[in-house]
């Protein structure tokens, strides 16, 4: 990439997280012309709205997971995510008509059965920084921010906290590019990743800043015990016991690059909307008058007070 990063940023939405927010936080008391509950697809609508409306963005795709148990993480490792109960279909139908509100205001939707929404991020992010386009992703997953580069943001929306790659230490203890390191080292209990038993986030920030990654750390396990760390013969007497499962929580933690995209050219630029199709979205999920003129509004179309919600 260039020194400096030219042209609009792309921004890329962590959709999921702000789907289940939604889910949780917003009133169960919104319903479709089919009396199905939409309080998520209302919530997230409204996140979606304020950050076209704030951000004004030119280039923009949003990413959804679809590989709720079909990721081909689940290949290498069963138990991945196995922790988590199943979304209950109320939910399900949600994330399709969040994936809807996200089309008919011209955004691209990214969402694979075998990839996971870190992965096309991740994919989207390379392809970017290859064009010497920056991008800003929109998320506080700690994971995604080993897609950092030079010129990258990640915003954590909710809080309005920005951080590029220089940031990701004072948050996290390690640098951008570690981040998939420590997983393997900590583990991730929200996705069920193991890591090396018996070794916190505090040893794991100790030894990846000694030895700089988990390659090294492992080819050199002999020196562990003679650092300045606590329990440091029994760090690596277990860090050869697991060696292999290091490896393999490595390969979960780490976001993929090569993910398909589908047709879409890379650029995710904002397409134009149709009247007609916002119309019957409008109607089918029951949003209200100021919802509407948001909706029309973000989507650079007219609106006409006979498209009122009665």
């Amino acid at each position: 990439m260039p020194a400096t990063a030219v042209g609009p940023p792309l921004y890329l939405v962590d959709a999921s997280i702000y789907v289940f927010r939604a889910w949780h936080s917003m009133p169960n008391e919104f319903h479709d012309a089919d009396g199905w509950p939409t309080n998520a697809v209302h919530g997230f609508a409204r996140f979606v709205l304020e950050l076209l409306e704030r951000a004004r963005p030119q280039h923009i795709a949003v990413a959804f997971d679809e590989a709720l148990d079909s990721c081909f993480r689940n290949a290498l490792y069963p138990a991945y995510k196995a922790n988590r109960d199943p979304a209950p279909e109320e939910l399900r139908r949600q994330f399709v008509q969040c994936q809807n509100v996200c089309r008919a205001l011209g955004l691209t939707v990214l969402a694979h059965s075998d990839y996971e929404a870190d992965d096309l991020i991740g994919t989207a992010v390379h392809s970017a920084r290859a064009r010497g386009v920056r991008s800003i992703i929109v998320s506080p997953d700690k994971d995604l921010s080993q897609l950092l580069g030079e010129h990258d943001e990640q915003w954590d929306y909710a809080r309005n906290q920005r951080w590029g790659a220089a940031g990701v230490p004072a948050r996290h203890g390690v640098h951008a590019h570690q981040i998939a390191d420590y997983l393997a080292l900590t583990g991730d209990a929200v996705d069920n990743i193991p890591g090396v038993p018996g070794i916190g986030a505090k040893t794991a920030v100790a030894l990846l800043a000694h030895f700089g990654s988990l390659d090294a750390l492992l080819s050199r396990v002999d020196e562990v015990p003679y650092l300045r760390l606590r329990g440091a013969a029994a760090c690596a007497a277990k860090l050869r016991l697991h060696r292999e499962q290091a490896l393999l929580c490595r390969q979960l933690s780490t976001i993929a690059l090569d993910a398909p995209l589908g047709d879409h050219d890379g650029h995710f630029a904002r397409a134009s909307c149709c009247p007609d199709r916002l119309l019957v979205l409008c109607e089918q999920l029951r949003f209200g008058p100021l919802t509407r003129r948001r909706l029309h509004a973000a989507a650079g179309i007219d609106y006409m007070p006979s498209t009122e919600a009665r």
